[in-house]
């Protein structure tokens, strides 16, 4: 006889909710990392237009110039702000996914445990059926001789 775990579904369940919790992860790491490329990319720009300005008002420069250069800066100063406030953001969501995670891969274990011990059980029983049926055969045979 083999064995069938009566929750085999539940079980298949919680390992494709396991699953679909590593992609979320992995989608929010994803996230995370092109959030932080972004803000590299603006701090970048900030200090080669900070370099530029500074190079421009070494050599005798229009103020005009040099104050449409410090807009232009103040204006990736706020990009700069509102990424970090985005990379902030996405550390949270990897943070919460990350423990989504952990939370169903604790269930799938769980689950996965009580399988296990249903198998055992059933196999323990099966030996010890077995068992009866060889001790019968044998009281048969030693009443036969």
């Amino acid at each position: 006889m083999t064995f069938k775990y009566g929750f085999q579904k539940i079980v298949d369940l919680k390992s494709n909710e396991k699953t679909q919790a590593e992609w979320f992860f992995s989608s929010a790491i994803g996230a995370l990392r092109l959030e932080e490329q972004s803000l590299s990319m603006l701090q970048e720009e900030k200090k080669r237009l900070h370099d530029d300005m500074v190079n421009e008002a070494v050599s005798r420069t229009s103020v005009s110039e040099l104050l449409v250069h410090q807009t232009y800066i103040q204006h990736i100063d706020r990009q700069i702000r509102r990424k970090t406030k985005d990379v902030q953001s996405a550390k949270h969501n990897v943070s919460v996914k990350q423990e989504q995670l952990v939370h169903k891969t604790i269930e799938e274990k769980i689950w996965f445990q009580a399988r296990d011990k249903a198998k055992q059980a059933f196999t323990a029983l099966e030996l010890k059926k077995e068992q009866e049926e060889l001790d019968d055969i044998a009281i048969t045979r030693y009443k036969m001789s």
